[in-house]
């Protein structure tokens, strides 16, 4: 539900198909967006490593749960496929259940049987929610990121944690 994946620079090229993917016109794209918002109440955008950013940690994030005076959503770190079906989950909770999250809060379980923890911060350089910005304005833009451990269960504030520094940007400390 609510999924859009695109490549930021592919934004900018004329529209072509190919075996691997259609690329949408940035009105084309927008307006697939909008759909989704009206539909489900939220999208999930993609933002990916490119030819010219390979260096890029791929991050995902919603757009639309700030219209119901929520904050977006945000994971980094995680494969397209695995953010989109984790935060699917967490903003059908906000938006069709009314659940609230909290800073610092442990969702356990949520991870093939690890926990995560939601952190609340402001849009940074690494994870900048460019859609939802552009859509309801940076002051209005508020962010919760949900957060992973490593394979030991460990978050990146924890000593030992074992994935380097880059592999999970934060818009906050715990």
């Amino acid at each position: 539900m609510g999924f859009v994946e695109v490549n930021p620079s592919d934004l900018d090229r004329p529209q072509t198909r190919s075996r691997r993917q259609y690329v949408p016109s940035i009105d084309d794209f927008v307006q697939r967006q909008e759909r989704l918002i009206d539909t489900t109440g939220w999208a999930v955008t993609h933002v990916l490593p490119t030819e010219h950013d390979p260096d890029l940690t791929p991050f995902t994030y919603t757009v639309g749960l700030t219209a119901h005076d929520q904050p977006e959503l945000v994971a980094a770190g995680l494969s397209p496929e695995i953010a989109h079906s984790l935060l699917n989950d967490l903003a059908r909770r906000v938006h069709d259940r009314a659940e609230r999250f909290t800073h610092g809060q442990l969702i356990r379980n949520f991870i093939a049987s690890y926990d995560a923890i939601i952190i609340d911060g402001p849009p940074t350089d690494d994870l900048l929610p460019g859609l939802a910005i552009a859509r309801y304005g940076r002051a209005r833009v508020r962010l919760q990121q949900m957060v992973w451990p490593d394979q030991q269960g460990l978050f990146p504030w924890d000593a030992g944690y074992d994935l380097a520094p880059g592999a999970q940007p934060l818009i906050a400390c715990r």
